[in-house]
């Protein structure tokens, strides 16, 4: 495959995206500060920080501190200048979140997904809950940039259809994507679930400036995002970063991938409650409450102290803190960011095993540590990594748009 050029105005249009870059990360930089992070020529920057504010999308806020000559005005984003409407379709909830220019939430609504719910269906619902954060959020529809979807994988993007789900049975290529543009008239941008949350972290959370970092998204399944170079990264059919289908357990049982000892068949909901099971009718009694568990009360009863409870989270915790290892050690991120309603109440308990991991495991420890956060984002992660879809397709730099194939 031959790679080309680019023409003068997509690297117009890079630059214009890099120096918005730089304004919302920073969230209060002068002029000369940008030009001296990105490379431009000051005039370059004056130029696009001029057109930015004039199109509303930039301010001028105040000066900042003087190095002896004329006091710096600092720029910001103006938060209101772009609304995106995110929705996380997961099988056991959907959520619809408004958010501003920066990734703030200003309405959120969450609902049990229909049981058994099919396409259509699905749609009808998403259209509703659509219409229900515009009329609580006090927003017209033609103020909103796009709809991101957040979805189950596998997703063929081209198409922007779900390629047999495994969470979603009969969920048989579905143009999701047409489907729900059609229902709501807004332009839609879809993404799996764990990549949506993990530009959500690059926009809003956790990732914010973080050249290379990796996201494990905890859901329904397991699932993650990869941001290297400042870049999403996709891989060949859009669908990298399928951290819970690496093998971290060679006996392990069979996963519907066809994959065995996967991570996700280890440590997510099902697995936790087998588990539980198992030691409940091993006879592993003492002390604990649990007694038909299912995965929330497992979580509940880890965090409270329950022996029981403890070991199933404290062993499903090691299996993903060797995931993370092997993924550190194949990409060498800086930090791992964990996020996701999966982990709700036991989030101590996976950091802790994952930090211990990456203390003493990996190949490059005694060159750096890598960190670990939890998401800010928390169980949001996924439904406002949906809305940041469409800020990032619509202002971040993209260079595969800079460089074309």
């Amino acid at each position: 495959m031959r790679r080309t050029g680019t023409n003068l105005p997509k690297v117009g249009q890079y630059n214009r995206a890099v120096v918005l870059d730089q304004i919302q990360l920073a969230d209060g930089i002068s002029r000369i500060e940008i030009a001296q992070l990105t490379g431009l020529t000051p005039q370059t920057v004056s130029g696009i920080v001029r057109r930015l504010i004039d199109e509303g999308i930039v301010r001028e806020d105040g000066a900042g501190a003087s190095n002896g000559g004329k006091p710096r005005t600092r720029l910001r984003v103006n938060a209101g200048a772009g609304l995106a409407i995110g929705v996380h379709f997961d099988p056991y909830e959907l959520s619809c979140v408004v958010v501003d220019l920066l990734g703030q939430p200003l309405v959120t609504v969450q609902r049990p997904t229909p049981a058994q719910a099919g396409p259509e269906e699905i749609t009808e619902a998403v259209a509703r809950l659509v219409d229900e954060v515009l009329t609580a959020a006090g927003v017209q529809r033609d103020q909103v940039l796009g709809l991101g979807l957040a979805t189950p994988g596998p997703i063929d993007q081209s198409l922007g259809i779900l390629v047999d789900p495994p969470q979603l049975p009969g969920w048989s290529r579905v143009p999701i994507k047409e489907m729900l543009a059609g229902a709501t008239g807004l332009p839609v941008t879809l993404d799996n679930d764990a990549t949506a949350a993990a530009i959500g972290e690059r926009w809003a959370g956790a990732g914010r400036g973080v050249a290379d970092f990796a996201y494990f998204f905890f859901g329904a399944g397991i699932g993650g995002g990869l941001i290297l170079g400042h870049q999403v990264y996709r891989g060949g059919s859009m669908n990298a970063a399928e951290f819970g289908h690496t093998s971290v357990r060679p006996d392990g049982p069979h996963c519907y991938c066809g994959n065995v000892g996967c991570l996700e068949s280890l440590i997510n909901p099902p697995a936790l409650e087998a588990e539980a099971r198992r030691r409940l009718a091993a006879g592993d009694h003492a002390g604990t409450t649990l007694v038909a568990p299912d995965h929330h009360a497992i979580r509940l009863a880890a965090a409270a102290g329950d022996p029981l409870a403890a070991a199933v989270i404290d062993e499903a915790a090691g299996w993903l803190a060797t995931a993370v290892v092997n993924v550190v050690n194949i990409v060498d991120v800086d930090l791992v960011v964990l996020g996701g309603h999966g982990i709700r109440h036991v989030e101590e308990r996976f950091r802790g095993a994952v930090q211990q991991a990456l203390a003493t495991r990996p190949l490059a420890r005694r060159i750096r540590t890598v960190q670990v956060e939890l998401s800010p984002l928390g169980p949001d992660a996924a439904v406002v990594g949906a809305a940041a879809l469409v800020l990032h397709m619509t202002y971040s730099p993209q260079v595969s748009e800079l460089l074309s194939l």
